[in-house]
């Protein structure tokens, strides 16, 4: 349905667009050489809507953690779930690392708590990433278990509550360690906890006292950081913490200052109008790195797959104007069950590279003197400009380069896959 187009056009449009943008003194090709070290962390549970392999009595809460729709097809166990990465990474171009939660681990059909996980519990997953170079990097699962239930975890006031997710916050960074190791490279984990309340709570000092207090105990943990990298990830609002969550933008802001622990940013855990790409330039200025959640949200933290927006394009146009786009940990986080997953995967993740490309593009230098020089018009002029230039020629032999589908090409193999393999699922 849709062809892919010759090399040599690709590569005429290239030359063309090379030729433009060095005229406002940007070097497209080492653009594209930058662009080939963004790896980007492509989460698994987009795959099977956030439902995960775990052995464990149905009418579980999700914890604030729901995908909606009904597409067909998908993946039932991790067998099936890698095939559906392999398909989806081999259609987008560059480096790509793949992110796991804990209630993808395979326990041979085994009731295995989650406090008592174990890296063999990941070896299939292992094994795979380093079949295929893939980096891997991991989460815990605070949320859908009946120790969550009441919606607090870490925060809560049940010392054997919250003694439970203590362990499974040790067990957990244990095993990405392990994957680290595997891998000889860090494996970020990322510590997002449900904890809140739905209406106005009485104390709200407590729970984050506790929340802190577990977090060091988690943390004290005897594991080796040169391969297990933390990171705390904040909320404004949840289902079922509409009015009150623990883990708060301020809340970790101060924690991971001074603990000296990552922070990460999620694009749709802030205010509707309140966007990250101003927080940036602030956190990096007291951390070295970050991790961010490329996420879209529509009225709320609705984690829509990601598209080639505004939102997008600011956050990278920051990090790479900021010279942090190395110091950042680029990951996905979104899960629509209503469209082919594949597609999902494959468009968040392509619209992802755009933005850091995009991005790339830009005459920093030159648009920065024109600032400084209170050059406003010309820097908007600029600005403008830019916005009719031949990115799309770029990235198309970006795509060619790393033996990707240009262009809507991509389409005709995701449609394949879906009538061999997705629909079969159905009638197995």
């Amino acid at each position: 349905m849709f062809t892919q187009p010759d090399s040599q056009s690709v590569q005429k449009a290239y030359e063309a667009a090379r030729a433009r943008y060095a005229d406002v003194g940007v070097d497209t090709d080492k653009a594209l050489h930058h662009l080939a070290a963004v790896a980007v962390s492509v989460h698994c549970w987009q795959g099977d809507d956030v439902a995960g392999f775990e052995v464990r009595e149905t009418g579980v809460g999700s914890g604030g953690i729901m995908a909606t729709g009904n597409y067909p097809g998908a993946a039932r166990n991790g067998e099936e779930l890698r095939a559906d990465l392999d398909k989806a990474f081999s259609l987008i171009p560059g480096v790509l690392r793949c992110n796991l939660h804990a209630i993808y681990a395979e326990t041979d059909g085994k009731r295995i708590e989650r406090d008592q996980l174990q890296p063999n519990h990941f070896s299939a997953w292992i094994d795979w990433a380093v079949k295929h170079g893939i980096a891997l990097d991991f989460n815990p699962t605070y949320f859908a278990h009946p120790m969550a239930d009441s919606g607090y975890t870490l925060g809560s006031r049940d010392e054997t509550v919250r003694q439970f997710w203590i362990r499974h916050g040790i067990a957990c960074r244990r095993i990405a360690e392990a994957m680290g190791r595997a891998q000889n490279s860090p494996c970020v984990i990322n510590h997002w906890v449900p904890d809140g309340a739905k209406d106005h709570p009485v104390d709200r000092w407590g729970p984050r006292e506790r929340l802190a207090e577990s977090l060091d105990t988690i943390l004290a943990a005897d594991v080796d950081r040169k391969y297990c990298k933390d990171s705390v990830e904040s909320k404004l609002f949840g289902i079922g913490s509409e009015d009150y969550v623990v883990g708060s933008h301020e809340f970790y802001m101060g924690y991971g200052l001074t603990q000296g622990i990552m922070i990460c940013f999620d694009m749709g855990h802030f205010h509707p109008t309140e966007t990250i790409s101003d927080k940036l330039s602030s956190l990096m200025t007291f951390q070295d790195e970050v991790l961010l959640h490329v996420s879209r949200g529509v009225r709320w933290d609705s984690d829509h797959v990601v598209t080639f927006n505004d939102d997008v394009k600011r956050v990278f146009h920051e990090l790479v104007r900021g010279n942090a786009l190395e110091q950042t940990h680029v990951a996905l986080d979104f899960f629509d069950a209503s469209i082919n997953r594949i597609g999902a995967w494959v468009i968040g993740t392509r619209a992802t590279l755009k933005a850091a490309l995009y991005a790339l593009l830009e005459p920093t230098v030159q648009l920065r003197e024109m600032a400084h020089a209170d050059d406003l018009a010309g820097k908007l002029a600029l600005l403008e400009e830019l916005k009719s230039y031949p990115f799309g020629a770029v990235w198309d032999y970006h795509c060619l380069k790393h033996n990707a589908p240009v262009g809507p090409a991509w389409l005709d193999d995701m449609y394949a896959y879906d009538r061999m393999v997705i629909r079969n699922r159905l009638n197995p």
